[in-house]
């Protein structure tokens, strides 16, 4: 039984590993952020990524779907789009003579939400429900997404003009925050070796299915978490809102979402057990995102950083002592 469940876990880590080598021939030099996106989606979770054009986001994406032989949508936020174009809407049809529903963008495995913060909140909040429950309403009916199911939605964090923050409510249901930054000099020179010709992406090949994805998903659930692992992650967790500087801390559901992020960072080092450092490794992509800071933190120079450190070196003394 041991045996087996290893010979299962080493596939799993095998599959993830195989669909990052392929993100990575379209991404160059950005193993790590790759990485965070497919922990995300081993947990059945949602990226938030937030950097300058041109470094990439918009492909990664792309090449996710690709990898995984997943269906691909692309919504383009602009303040004129209306959340009916996300979800879907109900239409009468001539031929039935009854009202029928004509799926939105977001009927898709793979959603890119570009530039989500150039809606209105009206619009942005059309994600709420899928997000969380991965399923969508329209006039009363229910109607799932299909399995597996991510929303990667991409911001600039430079250009504010014309832009609407996201609220407090929408930030909560992305599972981590990410950036992929540029490119090293070798790493950009490589990235230009490989569009001389065609680009990548039109050869591009698939190297799992869905339901490689799905098993994986139900593997991470299985990675074993000890009682102090668990102590860790809630105290961190709740210290940030214990913390002077933080008008409003991280939520019970990123207590949740660092348990599983830790589940899918042990299984992608090849172990079966979390430790320690996989809650230090994931916390800060985990709960940044998820912690407002006071005004005054500002002029006293105190970042969502500083926060995250002292919350990890607090809790890291109370359980595990040296």
């Amino acid at each position: 039984m041991h045996v087996s469940k290893i010979q299962t876990n080493e596939h799993a880590l095998s599959c993830m590993r195989q669909i990052i080598h392929n993100v990575e021939k379209i991404i160059v030099g950005k193993q790590y952020a790759i990485s965070l996106v497919i922990a995300t989606l081993a947990c059945r979770g949602h990226v938030l990524i937030e950097d300058v054009p041109g470094v990439g986001k918009t492909s990664l994406v792309a090449a996710l779907a690709k990898s995984v032989n997943g269906s691909f949508k692309r919504i383009q936020f602009t303040p004129d789009i209306m959340p009916s174009d996300i979800t879907g809407y109900s239409a009468f049809s001539p031929k039935t003579g009854e009202f029928e529903y004509r799926p939105g963008a977001v009927m898709s495995q793979f959603v890119l939400a570009d530039e989500i913060n150039r809606t209105s909140p009206k619009t942005q909040s059309s994600l709420l429900e899928v997000m969380e429950e991965n399923q969508v309403t329209v006039d009363g009916l229910t109607h799932p997404v299909p399995s597996p199911f991510m929303v990667l939605a991409t911001q600039n964090p430079v250009d504010y003009l014309g832009t609407f923050a996201l609220p407090e409510a929408q930030l909560d249901r992305f599972f981590m925050k990410i950036s992929l930054g540029y490119p090293d000099e070798r790493s950009e020179s490589k990235m230009l070796e490989r569009f001389k010709g065609k680009t990548p992406m039109d050869n591009l090949t698939h190297v799992a299915e869905g339901a490689d994805i799905i098993r994986v998903q139900e593997l991470v659930e299985q990675i074993h978490v000890d009682p102090e692992i668990n102590r860790f992650i809630v105290t961190v967790t709740r210290k940030t809102r214990e913390h002077e500087d933080v008008m409003l801390g991280a939520s019970p559901r990123a207590s949740i979402c660092l348990f599983r992020a830790v589940q899918a960072w042990a299984l992608y080092e090849g172990r079966d057990y979390v430790v320690p450092d996989d809650v230090i490794e994931m916390a800060p992509h985990v709960l940044s995102h998820r912690i407002l800071m006071r005004q005054e933190a500002s002029i006293r120079q105190v970042t969502v950083d500083d926060v995250l450190d002292h919350a990890i070196e607090a809790a890291a003394a109370g359980i595990f002592p040296r």
